[in-house]
């Protein structure tokens, strides 16, 4: 795996003063990529790399490197990140470190590299990369018992759960970047009262709180990925809102899984956050005793040691009446990534036991993340109790699953002791009223 070097020291400081801030997501020690161009231009969107509140134009800066890290810059120019991504982990890892040298106070280069940023309240996001293929997991053994426990009281987490890395391929032409808006969905929903369904608008539509991770090698078919060589497959990481119609999904997921409930909306943050620069924030991995140990493809030493990722997590909510008061958005619920109960190698190395083979841009979703408390719950399924106990918000409006004009906001961060705080900026969609 990948080791701590210079460009993880927490003494580092930018020449860009808002880099320095302690509450901003993206010091020196983060530096993420993005695909972004000036709002309202017709410019071609391109790479940049994310500084205080600026954005590096990696276009306009790419004569300031050299050698592997000029091949990497380089790939950044273009539209998507795909290419930048299939270049692999010594080219990641030697433009993070030419990007680290240049931004630090000091540098030679902080004349000419001036004149590439832009602030970020100035640009427009696109997706980073084409996601070729999608797959959710469902890694959070607390939301699986608990949406479990709603669906199939009797029988809430299934055998194979604490066994398998368990997903299901989703729809990768609906995912879309911050700032999405989205038609509620319609389909077919039956009441448990109801003799037949009926065609409708969703009205238990609802988010998931989320870790969305870019493959950027892939392999090639019939070779699966070892558990400890996943770091040289895994390029970086995002916040992911994977929007449900919780009453379209309780009448079609049997027996083939999520369909309709689940492929009309997902929203991703716009930033990268590079597997490399989450290296200060790996975990121990526990599983507890008394359940099933993972199967040898499963297991290592390394993956015990550190497969897990702290990632702080959560969910706010701004409804239309809190926009027109211009009132912030309230928090709904704060989680962790270290609950997952699957690590990422470990769903890397299960995705391609049978010899799947994935491919620059591929896209895995963490699956709900919800915690061991009630209140850490990652969707209003949990937090309402499956609809039957509603939320209330600061102005005193009240929830139980989204309406129209709803706006969901997640966040995410990490911090540790000896590291510096980084962040992953925020994914925000709003939900629109559906065809009349």
């Amino acid at each position: 795996m990948p080791v701590l070097n210079e460009t993880h020291n927490p003494d580092l400081r930018s020449w860009v003063s808002s880099a320095n801030s302690p509450d901003t997501d993206f010091p020196i020690q983060n530096l993420p990529f993005a695909e972004f161009r000036r709002k309202h231009s017709v410019e071609s969107f391109r790479g940049g790399v994310a500084i205080g509140d600026q954005v590096l134009d990696l276009a306009a800066a790419k004569g300031v490197f050299s050698e592997t890290a000029a091949i990497g810059a380089q790939a950044c120019t273009a539209s998507t990140l795909n290419e930048f991504m299939s270049l692999g982990a010594p080219v990641w890892s030697a433009l993070r470190l030419a990007l680290s040298r240049v931004l630090r106070q000091g540098a030679a280069e902080q004349s000419i590299l001036e004149t590439c940023l832009i602030p970020q309240d100035e640009v427009e996001y696109s997706l980073p990369c084409t996601i070729g293929d999608y797959t959710d997991f469902y890694t959070s053994v607390f939301h699986a018992t608990r949406v479990g426990s709603l669906f199939r009281p009797d029988n809430p987490l299934l055998p194979n759960y604490k066994w398998v890395p368990i997903g299901y391929h989703g729809r990768s032409s609906s995912i879309d970047v911050s700032g999405q808006t989205f038609k509620r969905p319609q389909g077919q929903i039956k009441a448990a009262d109801a003799a037949e369904p009926s065609v409708g608008p969703c009205k238990r539509l609802d988010y998931e709180l989320e870790i969305g991770i870019y493959i950027g090698v892939g392999n090639a078919p019939g070779e699966p990925i070892v558990l400890d060589d996943s770091d040289q497959h895994v390029f970086g990481y995002c916040l992911f809102n994977d929007w449900s119609a919780r009453d379209i999904q309780a009448w079609e997921y049997q027996p083939l899984g999520p369909f309709l409930a689940k492929n009309f909306a997902s929203t991703v943050s716009p930033w990268i956050v590079t597997n490399e620069a989450l290296l200060p924030y790996r975990a121990e991995f526990k599983r507890d005793a008394a359940d099933p140990q993972p199967l040898p493809y499963l297991s290592s030493d390394s993956n015990s040691g550190e497969g897990a990722l702290d990632i702080k997590l959560e969910v706010l909510l701004q409804t239309q009446q809190m926009r027109n008061r211009h009132e912030s958005p309230a928090k709904l619920s704060e989680s962790n990534f270290v609950y997952s109960y699957w690590t990422v190698a470990q769903m890397v190395a299960h995705h391609t036991v049978n010899g799947c083979n994935l491919r620059p841009g591929d896209f895995f979703g963490s699956g709900t993340q919800s915690g061991p408390e009630h209140e850490q719950g990652g969707s209003l399924l949990e937090l309402s109790r499956g609809g039957k106990e509603s939320i209330t918000l600061p102005n005193g409006e009240q929830r139980t699953f989204l309406e129209d004009g709803d706006t969901v906001v997640m966040r995410g961060y990490c911090e540790t002791e000896g590291a510096a705080r980084i962040g992953f900026g925020e994914v925000a969609s709003t939900v629109l009223p559906a065809n009349s």
